[in-house]
């Protein structure tokens, strides 16, 4: 006899962020959409007033405060003025927003979707989620917590091209005679556990097609903790530390604000 006891992979959590232009004139027709109502219809809980962690069903709204370009380039989400994020433990409230937001919008927003699903973690044993899981920061109120920074991110053909164990060393510090040569993703994003929340949403399907990302990362932080975000950003993109990186393609990173209604979004 032999087990049959194959965890199971499929996803816990679907997601999406909506990224949308707002031109001048149209800013003020745009305010009037009646996303509230969508939202209320589909069961949506305003992360905003978030406490304690995602609600189950949930929509927030960004207002743009910056961007950066990536090496990859993303016009959509580079230039955007507002982003919208949307999760639910379904796919069907998550593509019926975004599909009814994209016709609120109509073409001249050029809406741009970047999004994903939550699986249960791949590489993490017990010691690994004590490390970087256990004390994370869950999502608290949009006062307490008021800046967000997406970055999108794809791996190149090279990293899809290893198996997974060899993936895995990786995400850990490498060591030459017992001395330390490289921290690895772990280490080199430890500062950020307690201090950023921090959420991932993986493509369907891996590699994703080119027009997607591998991987679309999301952090939000209280006002003193911007500096660790950069911090923790520069610590992962410096190759000499953590290796991984160099098989890593990265959109804009862009930056905005939460907002407690939709309306503020064009203000």
């Amino acid at each position: 006899m032999r087990a049959n006891d194959v965890r199971s992979a499929e996803a816990l959590r679907h997601g999406a962020y909506v990224c949308f232009r707002a031109p001048g004139p149209a800013r003020a027709a745009l305010a009037a959409a009646p996303v509230p109502e969508l939202a209320a219809r589909l069961g949506l809980a305003n992360e905003f007033q978030a406490a304690g962690g995602d609600p189950p069903a949930s929509v927030a709204f960004l207002r743009r405060a910056g961007a950066e370009p990536g090496g990859r380039p993303d016009d959509g989400l580079l230039h955007a003025d507002a982003v919208v994020h949307v999760a639910a433990a379904t796919a069907r409230p998550v593509a019926e927003f975004c599909a009814e937001l994209a016709r609120f919008l109509g073409p001249a927003a050029s809406p741009r979707v970047l999004g994903g699903v939550v699986r249960p973690m791949t590489y993490t044993g017990n010691a690994m989620f004590n490390f970087s899981y256990a004390h994370r920061v869950l999502q608290g109120p949009g006062p307490v917590m008021p800046n967000a920074f997406l970055v999108p991110l794809s791996k190149t053909p090279e990293w899809w091209a290893k198996d997974w164990m060899e993936r895995h060393t990786y995400f850990l510090p490498r060591y030459d005679g017992g001395r330390m040569v490289s921290e690895g993703h772990a280490l080199a994003a430890a500062a950020g556990v307690p201090a950023l929340l921090r959420r991932t949403y993986r493509h369907p399907t891996e590699p994703a097609p080119t027009d997607a990302y591998d991987f679309v990362t999301y952090f939000e932080c209280a006002d003193a903790d911007v500096p660790t975000f950069h911090a923790v950003c520069a610590a992962l993109r410096d190759v000499r530390r953590n290796p991984e990186w160099a098989m890593v393609e990265e959109g804009p990173t862009w930056r905005g604000r939460r907002v407690e209604t939709w309306a503020e979004l064009f203000a």
